[in-house]
């Protein structure tokens, strides 16, 4: 019986000997860069997006816990190819389970993740760090205390996405017909702007998909300029 191996390093395109900080920004890099919401919903892309991204996931889940880590390291000896698994490659390369191999199920309780429970739990891993992006980029901010503390979105994150001239691109864009769609799109979020005491995530979940891909760009583009200033 054979068993599927992936390197996890290079799906996050790290080195084995990177550290936890640079495991953590490769996978924010990462993450950012294929999410799903980075295209429309009927995309031809959407499918293979979603894999790369939960495989993104399945890579920061194991590799951004030392315990896991470790086990992974340990069986990751014992697998060697020819050719390395390729990020842009969506089939997953099988070889032959040898002894000591990582039992992969454990990592979810034993079982494995049907499709919905995977693209949950990628989603909800994404948005501690998604929120944590949004503080980083001046689009969020700490409110509450204890428990009651969250993340919530400000003023620079309804500039953004436009909250407040939904009628007014609408004329711009398509006279008097495209204001009345522009003022229903604005009205939506003017009701999501208005809902009280969600998180930023929550609030990034409900938006018109365009929104969300322009958030998704706009910490990207915050992300990989500050790389290249560091």
């Amino acid at each position: 019986m054979s068993e599927t191996f992936v390197d996890y390093y290079a799906v996050l395109e790290v080195a084995p000997t990177a550290t936890q900080d640079q495991i953590r920004t490769a996978y924010k890099k990462a993450a950012l860069k294929w999410h799903p919401d980075r295209v429309s919903a009927d995309s031809p892309e959407r499918t293979s997006r979603t894999k790369k991204f939960q495989r993104i996931n399945d890579a920061y889940y194991t590799l951004s816990d030392p315990t896991r880590r470790r086990d992974y390291d340990a069986t990751r000896q014992f697998h060697h190819s020819d050719s390395s698994t390729a990020f842009d490659d969506d089939e997953e390369v099988p070889q032959q389970p040898k002894p000591g191999a990582f039992p992969w199920s454990s990592f979810f309780g034993g079982a494995k993740k049907d499709s919905t429970q995977e693209q949950k739990f990628s989603h909800d891993q994404f948005g501690s760090v998604f929120e944590e992006m949004m503080r980083d980029a001046d689009l969020a901010e700490e409110e509450g205390e204890g428990q009651n503390r969250q993340t919530r979105p400000n003023g620079r994150f309804w500039t953004i996405v436009g909250a407040a001239s939904g009628f007014g691109l609408g004329v711009i864009i398509g006279n008097i017909a495209g204001g009345v769609a522009g003022a229903a799109a604005g009205a939506k979020l003017g009701g999501i702007r208005d809902a009280k005491g969600k998180s930023v995530y929550s609030v990034y979940q409900e938006l018109p998909q365009g929104d969300k891909s322009r958030l998704l760009t706009e910490l990207a583009s915050k992300l990989f300029s500050s790389a290249l200033a560091g």
